[in-house]
């Protein structure tokens, strides 16, 4: 009697992959196009020095040129620079490592926000936060004749705006996160929520000490050599806490998304 071989069902070898998730640090398109831009910006200093001081003078931001006592004064640039420098002193910077100092601390906070609010609210927001920062240095520099420049209002805009969601679980200041994009978008924060949250305050306590402190940041270019204009940092950082909800594209959940002292559970919006 011949004896038939075992047949057995047929297993597949194929595993299901799981789907490819991005690093947290990798760059979005929107932020690596602001920091080319800066970087294309700074080869001003290739220039003539009285071109480039022209530069400066132009798109720099300038207290003393709004001050309406100038009778006999007028600052390269005239009406014109009245408004835009508002915006573009931001776009300036003293040398390479003022730049390094920003775009460290975009990498993280600034890659978050692009993901979130996309190209268009990102490059908005920026500007913003930007101008928020010129305010406040007008303020309290109205009469200064030294041009600002540097996008640490700016930076600060997007750290400030940032924190309203970066410790909620799931996302990339939380303990257990997803991959980037998922990190970027969980449900936000309430700004009064925020506030109460201890890792928030933890945040907030630090960033306003060093800024206070030392004044780490934004560079003032006057005849004394450089000084930190602390104030526009605090401009800029007031200004993206307060009108992330403006920018926020992601949906609020019925119930405010949890804070950091809840267990983590990586959120997709």
């Amino acid at each position: 009697m011949e004896s038939s071989p075992n047949t057995q069902p047929e297993v597949s070898s194929q595993v299901p992959q799981e789907t490819p998730r991005e690093p947290i640090l990798t760059v979005p398109a929107a932020l690596t196009a602001y920091v080319v831009l800066i970087a294309v910006i700074h080869l001003r200093v290739l220039l003539p020095l009285e071109l480039e001081d022209w530069t400066v003078d132009v798109f720099g931001f300038i207290p003393k040129r709004y001050d309406s006592t100038l009778l006999d004064y007028t600052f390269p640039g005239g009406a014109g620079a009245k408004v835009w420098s508002f915006v573009t002193y931001s776009l300036l910077h003293a040398n390479l490592s003022h730049i390094g100092f920003n775009v460290l601390w975009l990498l993280p906070f600034g890659s978050a926000l692009a993901r979130r609010f996309g190209a268009i609210r990102f490059f908005i927001f920026m500007a913003v936060t930007a101008a928020a920062g010129a305010l406040a240095h007008l303020v309290t520099h109205e009469h200064a004749v030294a041009p600002m420049i540097g996008a640490s209002a700016s930076v600060s805009g997007t750290m400030a705006a940032a924190i309203r969601f970066a410790f909620v679980r799931g996302s990339f200041l939380s303990f257990n996160r997803g991959d980037a994009e998922a990190a970027a978008k969980v449900p936000a924060l309430s700004l009064s929520r925020a506030l109460r949250n201890r890792r928030v305050l933890g945040f907030l306590a630090i960033w306003f000490g060093v800024n206070i402190v030392f004044g780490v940041g934004s560079i003032a270019i006057g005849i004394d050599g450089a000084s930190v204009a602390w104030q526009a940092h605090i401009g800029g950082f007031f200004a993206g806490l307060v009108l992330f909800s403006l920018f926020d594209p992601v949906p609020r959940v019925a119930v405010d998304a949890a804070g950091a002292s809840s267990p983590d559970v990586s959120t997709k919006a």
